[in-house]
């Protein structure tokens, strides 16, 4: 009977330890469970936090985006790497074929084309509105877009000397008020001598008679005349570009000249073009 009861003791002492140890072990699950909740949870802040900044990301690039499709019209196009143009200038220079001889206008066949007669017609109402074409001293030339004005040197110079002469205050006023009508222009001014040696106290020869009657033009067309510098080249030819052989007194005088050589710069001027906020719907380009 004692050997009973000690049996039935010793059972439920075991099983109250047993359940002892299992309750703790629960506790100890369930204390790793919340850790593992709390863990979880400043996990998922911490990917929201994430997806919120990539998804500010991506409203900023739809933005930029949404920025470009609007400013669509300001796209670029290279020309036969002569310029690069905006679709707004290109709508400028539509407007500009429009006042041209619609038989000029359909023989040019590319853009390049299309961008040279409209540069061409500019120029050339630049030059209607000053007439160099009053004196036999004064040639002019044009070239598609280059515009050639070659002066003799009895209109600017005296003999042998590179100081522009006073009476040249008319025909420099002239090419002034063509330079100046047209921002993108860029001019060349180039000093040609005939084939006679010439040697003084301050020129040592053709070639730098050339050069300084070429740089005394730019410094008049720029002191006098409001020319902006940057638009002007001096050059000097000596007289290796002869119009004529240097054979008798005439034709030596034909040689002794300055040329102006009126090169549009493209680039400039179709970007001055493009900030013209003026648009026309036209599809001809």
């Amino acid at each position: 009977m004692k050997k009973i009861a000690l049996t039935l003791l010793t059972t439920a002492l075991l099983a109250s330890c047993v359940s002892k140890k299992k309750y703790v072990e629960l506790q100890e699950e369930n204390g790793q469970i919340k850790s593992q909740l709390t863990k979880t949870e400043v996990e998922k802040e911490q990917l929201e936090a994430k997806f919120a900044q990539i998804q500010q990301r991506v409203d900023d690039y739809n933005s930029k985006i949404n920025s470009l499709q609007d400013e669509s019209n300001s796209k670029m196009t290279t020309v036969d790497d002569a310029a690069v143009i905006s679709e707004n200038a290109k709508e400028q220079m539509r407007a500009t074929l429009r006042k041209i001889d619609p038989q000029e206008v359909s023989e040019a066949k590319t853009l390049k084309d299309s961008m040279n007669l409209a540069i061409a017609y500019n120029l050339q109402n630049s030059l209607n509105n000053v007439n160099f074409f009053e004196d036999d001293d004064i040639s002019v030339n044009i070239d598609e877009t280059v515009v050639m004005i070659s002066i003799s040197d009895k209109l600017l110079f005296n003999t042998a000397s590179y100081r522009v002469s006073n009476k040249a205050n008319d025909i420099l006023q002239k090419l002034a008020d063509v330079i100046n009508s047209e921002p993108s222009l860029e001019v060349m001014v180039e000093g040609h001598t005939d084939a006679r040696p010439v040697h003084t106290g301050s020129i040592q020869d053709n070639w730098d008679l050339s050069v300084k009657r070429a740089t005394a033009v730019v410094r008049k067309l720029q002191d006098d005349f409001g020319v902006d510098p940057e638009k002007l080249i001096a050059a000097g030819r000596s007289k290796y570009q002869p119009l004529v052989p240097n054979d008798n007194n005439e034709d030596r005088a034909k040689n002794r000249r300055t040329r102006i050589v009126i090169l549009p710069n493209i680039n400039k001027f179709f970007a001055l073009m493009a900030s013209n906020d003026q648009v026309i719907d036209n599809s001809r380009l």
